[in-house]
C-alpha cells in the first residue's frame, strides 16, 4: 500500500494537478490539508473518475482536510477526542472547533489528516492554540495506542513545525524569534517521538529536502524551504514501511501548491501468516 500526504493549498484550483500525480505515483490512499473547501464544494467527479472514494471535511473556504482512497474507508472522525477550538479575541472552552482533523480506516490501519494550526506570531494567541493543540493530539494518540498497542496508526499532514535546523532552509525563520522553530514547538512536536510515535519518512529522505517553499522571493529556486510535513507513525505502523519520499518536483510547473507530497510505502500485513499450512 502507498500512502501520502499533500497540503494542497486550494482543492478546487489544484485537482488536476492532484489526481494525475495520484494515478501517475499510484498512489492507494492520499490524506490532504488546505482544501479551502465545504464538502459540497470538492470536485469529487475527478477523483472518482480516477478510482478514488473522497471523504471531506471542510466548514469554509479555510483549512480543511480531506482523504482519497481506492479502498473503502470506515470510522470517520472529523475531531480527535479533547480537540481544542479557535476564535479570534475568545478564550475558555467551548470555542469552534476548526476543520483540521480528519480520521479514517483503512484495512486495518488508523489515519490522520492533520492541519496543525500555523501559530502566526511568537506572542500570539494562536501560537498558544497550536501549542495546546499539539499537547491534546499527542494525549489522544498515547491514549489511543493504550488501547489499541499492536494496531498500526499514522498522523499525517501539515504539522507546521520544523522540528530540527536541518528541517530549516528558509532564511526568514529565525529560532528565538520566529514560529515553527520555537523551542516549545519542537519540544511539542518530539514529545510524539517519546510517546513511541516517530517520523517514518526521515530514514528514507536525505537532509536538506524540504516540503514547503514560500512563494515569495524566489524561495523555491533558491531551495530555502522547511521540512514541515511528516507522517508519524505507532510502532505497528513503522514495522511495516518500506520506503518513503519526498516528492520535490511537485513544487514545479503551472500553479503549484506551495508544499509537496510525502509518501510512505508499507509492506502487507503478514500477521495472519501463523494460520497457513506449513510446506515441506
Amino acid at each position: 500500500m502507498r500512502i501520502a500526504t499533500w497540503n494542497v493549498n486550494s482543492i478546487r484550483t489544484r485537482y488536476g494537478r492532484v489526481v494525475d500525480w495520484l494515478v501517475r505515483e499510484d498512489i492507494d490512499v492520499l490524506g490532504m490539508q488546505e482544501i479551502k473547501c465545504k464538502p459540497e464544494q470538492f470536485p469529487i467527479e475527478a477523483f472518482e473518475a480516477a478510482g478514488y472514494e473522497v471523504v471531506a471535511h471542510g466548514l469554509n473556504q479555510w483549512n480543511g482536510v480531506a482523504f482519497a482512497s481506492r479502498l473503502p474507508m470506515t470510522d470517520v472522525e472529523t475531531s480527535f477526542p479533547d480537540q481544542p477550538g479557535f476564535e479570534k479575541g475568545k478564550e475558555g472552552v467551548g470555542l469552534p472547533l476548526e476543520a483540521r482533523a480528519l480520521g479514517v480506516t483503512i484495512d486495518d490501519i488508523r489515519l490522520w489528516s492533520l492541519y496543525v494550526p500555523n501559530g502566526r506570531a511568537l506572542e500570539d494567541p494562536h501560537y498558544y492554540y497550536k501549542l495546546d493543540w499539539l499537547t491534546r493530539l499527542r494525549v489522544y494518540a498515547q491514549n489511543w495506542l493504550q488501547e489499541h498497542p499492536d494496531a498500526p496508526l499514522a498522523l499525517m499532514g501539515d504539522w507546521n513545525v520544523a522540528p530540527t535546523d536541518a528541517d530549516n532552509g528558509d532564511p526568514a525563520v529565525v529560532p528565538g524569534f520566529s514560529t515553527h522553530v520555537s523551542e516549545p514547538e519542537r519540544a511539542a512536536f518530539n514529545a510524539f517521538a517519546e510517546a513511541g510515535i516517530i517520523d517514518v519518512v526521515r530514514p528514507h529522505v536525505p537532509e536538506g529536502l524540504f516540503t514547503y517553499w514560500d512563494y515569495k522571493q524566489l524561495r523555491f529556486p533558491r531551495n530555502e524551504g522547511m521540512r514541515i510535513d511528516f507522517i508519524l507513525g505507532s510502532p505497528a505502523f513503522a514495522d511495516r514501511v518500506t520506503d518513503g519520499a519526498i516528492h520535490r518536483n511537485e513544487r514545479k510547473g503551472d500553479a503549484p501548491s506551495d508544499h509537496v507530497p510525502v509518501t510512505v510505502d508499507l509492506a502487507d500485513d503478514e500477521s495472519d501468516d501463523d494460520d497457513r499450512p506449513m510446506i515441506f
